[in-house]
């Protein structure tokens, strides 16, 4: 799951999936809000797989990605899921937040394409560690 509210940011998030080849449903959700309520709908239908991964942006509209990722932190079904912080933020505060609310990377959006390609393989050992790819 991808919770990011810019579309480039989106757009260079799939292209780094790509080129790291992975092969994996992406449910991109552009609100924080949206995204406490997909977390509901999992606690709620068992049915549903929670997450592998969550990507999370900090800076969101409606709820900030602190928020989003403590009420998942609380769900029943996705609490221990793995999150991934992207975010233009390079604050010692947010780094601190996160990684109270058990965040297992913080990558900082960088300017140039290629470093930011670099996200496909953090995402693929993140998910290789969960036994999802």
């Amino acid at each position: 799951m991808l919770v990011e509210d810019n579309r480039a940011d989106i757009f260079l998030i799939q292209e780094a999936l790509q080129i790291a080849h992975i092969d994996a449903e992406l449910v991109v959700i552009q609100d924080g809000e949206k995204a406490i309520q997909a977390f509901q709908n999992y606690d709620r239908d068992g049915s549903l797989p929670c997450p592998s991964l969550l990507i999370l942006d900090i800076n969101l509209p409606k709820r900030p990605g602190n928020e989003v990722l403590s009420f998942m932190r609380g769900t029943r079904r996705c609490g221990g899921t793995k999150v991934l912080v992207v975010t233009s933020s390079d604050s010692d505060r947010d780094r601190a937040e996160m990684s109270k609310l058990g965040v297992k990377a913080y990558f900082r959006k960088p300017s140039e394409f290629a470093a930011f390609m670099k996200l496909g393989e953090i995402i693929k050992d993140l998910l290789e560690d969960a036994g999802a790819s």
